[in-house]
Formats: C-alpha cells, sequence, structure tokens
C-alpha cells in the first residue's frame, strides 16, 4: 500500500469522529424533547425521525467505512514479525468498523423492537462491541512488543477496558445513555492510537 494513502488513512479516526460528533449535536438539538443525557444515539436515525437517512450516514455510515478502511491499511502497516494473531486483530478492527456502519444501514425501529430492522441494528451494535475485544486481545500484546508501536498498543488497551466498562453499564442500565456515549468515545480512541504511529511510519 503507498505510503501516501496509508498517511491519509491514519487520519481517518479524525474525520469520523468529527463527523460523528456534528451529526450528534446538530440532529440532538434540531430534534425536539431529545436529550443526550437520556436518550440512545440511535433514537437520532430511528424510523420515522426526521432527517434520520442523513444522520445515519454521517453518524454510522461514514465513520465506520473511514475506520475500516483505516484499519485494512493498519494490517498492511504491521511488520512480518507481527504474527498471525496481530492480523487478524487488525481484521477484527475492520469488522468492528463495518458492524458499526450496520447500525446506520438496518436504523432502530421503535415502534416495533423485535422487527427485523431492530433486530439487524442490535447484531451490528453487539458485533461492534465484540469484534473490537476480540481486536484487542490479539493486537495488544503484539504492539506492546514493538518500540514504534507500544504507545497505540497502551492506547487500544485503554479503548477495550473503557468501551467494555460502557457496554457493561449500558446493559445493566447505569445510565445507559451515557455510558453508550462513553464506549462509542473509547472506541473510536483506539482507532486514533493506532492511527499516530501509522502517520509517523509514513
Amino acid at each position: 500500500m503507498k505510503t501516501g494513502f496509508v498517511h491519509r488513512l491514519s487520519w481517518a479516526p479524525i474525520l469520523a469522529a468529527a463527523s460523528l460528533l456534528l451529526a450528534a449535536v446538530g440532529f440532538g438539538l434540531a430534534a425536539d424533547g431529545y436529550s443526550h443525557a437520556r436518550h440512545p444515539l440511535a433514537l437520532l436515525g430511528a424510523r420515522g425521525m426526521g432527517a434520520a437517512g442523513l444522520f445515519n450516514v454521517l453518524a454510522w455510515i461514514l465513520p465506520g467505512l473511514l475506520l475500516a478502511a483505516q484499519a485494512a491499511a493498519l494490517r498492511e502497516c504491521l511488520s512480518d514479525r507481527a504474527g498471525f494473531g496481530a492480523r487478524i486483530g487488525a481484521w477484527l478492527l475492520l469488522l468492528s468498523a463495518l458492524a458499526f456502519a450496520a447500525q446506520g444501514v438496518w436504523p432502530l425501529d421503535p415502534h416495533d423492537l423485535e422487527g427485523p430492522d431492530s433486530r439487524r441494528h442490535a447484531l451490528g451494535w453487539m458485533l461492534w462491541w465484540i469484534a473490537h475485544l476480540g481486536a484487542g486481545a490479539l493486537l495488544v500484546p503484539t504492539l506492546m512488543r514493538q518500540a514504534r508501536w507500544r504507545r497505540a498498543g497502551v492506547g487500544l488497551l485503554l479503548s477495550v477496558l473503557l468501551l467494555l466498562a460502557g457496554v457493561l453499564a449500558a446493559r445493566a442500565g447505569l445510565w445507559p445513555a451515557l455510558a453508550g456515549r462513553l464506549a462509542i468515545v473509547a472506541w473510536l480512541g483506539g482507532y486514533l492510537a493506532c492511527g499516530i504511529p501509522m502517520r509517523r511510519g509514513a
């Protein structure tokens, strides 16, 4: 993969975070009665919400595709010494990003939570965080052993731990809206941490 292309993809987490943040803030302000402290982010893109399609593109699909591209580039950046497990970990990062994007392809249907679209949305959410945990388990040990990637390994480890804390808190009903947002921020942080050595290497 060409060096300049890898360098550009290393900025993908920042673009993804900006797109998601602007969508969340802008559409949240436009939605009557919506509160980020009480309502899930997926509600802004749910069926029946105004401009739900645009929100889903900006908040789920575009960030997911950007980070999937970065994960593919990350796999190419890993040295041959990284091993098979680390390369599988990079593919799991890609899968996590695609699962994040899938939540926008199949938006939540608040009037039919057991319907096919709601089930697909829930499946995308579940694959999103499980794939990220798997990626961390495979990638972190390898990254921590290489000087160039050590800080990325620490960042990815923190990302995995905070994401898991957010998911568990949300599933336990402990401030689920805020916990869900913590999980997303932590997830983005893992890609951001991996992007820094990619940029320096390029």
